[in-house]
């Protein structure tokens, strides 16, 4: 089908009257600058065990509670329960163990008109998840599916035959969720791992986290260039697990913004978004202040 060009006209005086909508905001200058909600496709990158779906689920409830969205989670790695708990758990700002079940069944109904999680019993190929997030879709009206993480799919075989190699493969489907994304107007987040010889890659000598793995770059994720070429957004997600104090601190390093029209923009080279852990897990601090309940005094973290 061949653009209209009147409406591509309409677009570009848009751009240039500044009637693009831009991207939702959750009210901190110094987050709102690099990170928006935007109904297009999102890379998150990081080694394993740096805690990506936590914080991913907690912009999610952040962006649900702010904006009244709504999100549809995949996650192989994780239990339908355990993704409930931490969605109310940051929801409450408090473990379960301290909340009233009175809390707990409110949040609960919060959190299922806010979320739907698909239970992963069997093995799923890009194919039958898209199928059914579309049959979702089409009952239950979300703005954000997560697929976390991409490795845990099988691969289609019929597909990989078709095009020959896994290579071509990746750009197949990741072409396809994007198609997907504007098809539905949707933001569809990818959770990705980093290749193997990542891991040996370490901050140098002399460096604040000399001897630490550093962070991916967006050729360190799995299938290399495709995640920058096929990706509108990309963050890496990256925590310092090692580290003996700054453990707590999960560190966003936006590394790509498609389009800077609708707001947000690249992170500088090593000044990533860095957020701090709050005490049992339950949320995050930024700059002293709490984002999930900023009326409410910040905790002390305890060691």
């Amino acid at each position: 089908m061949i653009a209209q060009a009147k409406k591509l006209q309409d677009k570009i005086l848009d751009i240039k009257y500044g009637r693009v909508k831009e991207g939702l905001k959750i009210g901190i200058p110094e987050i709102d600058e690099h990170i928006r909600f935007k109904r297009n496709t999102l890379a998150a990158i990081g080694h394993a065990n740096v805690g990506k779906t936590t914080t991913l689920i907690y912009f999610y409830v952040l962006w649900a509670k702010m904006h009244n969205l709504k999100f549809l989670i995949w996650s192989s790695e994780n239990t339908p329960e355990s993704i409930l708990r931490k969605i109310i758990e940051f929801y409450m700002g408090k473990p379960i163990q301290k909340a009233s079940d009175t809390l707990i069944n409110n949040a609960v109904e919060w959190a299922n008109s806010r979320f739907k999680i698909i239970d992963v019993e069997d093995l799923y190929t890009y194919k039958s998840l898209l199928k059914e997030a579309q049959q979702i879709k089409d009952a239950w009206n979300y703005d954000g599916l997560l697929i976390d993480p991409y490795n845990s799919l099988s691969k289609d075989a019929a597909i990989l035959k078709m095009v020959g190699n896994s290579h071509d493969y990746d750009y197949q489907v990741l072409s396809e969720l994007r198609i997907f994304s504007r098809k539905n107007n949707i933001q569809l987040c990818v959770n990705m791992h980093g290749v193997s010889s990542a891991l040996r890659q370490v901050h140098h000598s002399g460096h604040e986290f000399e001897g630490l793995t550093r962070p991916l770059a967006m050729s360190d994720a799995e299938g290399g260039s495709k995640v920058s070429a096929r990706f509108d957004d990309v963050w890496t997600l990256h925590r310092y697990v090692a580290h003996s104090t700054d453990w707590m601190y999960s560190h966003i390093h936006v590394q790509k913004i498609k389009e800077n029209e609708t707001g947000a923009r690249p992170t500088a080279y090593e000044q990533p978004i860095s957020l701090k852990m709050k005490v049992n897990n339950v949320g995050f601090e930024f700059l002293g202040k709490d984002l999930m309940h900023n009326t409410e005094p910040v905790q002390k973290f305890q060691l």
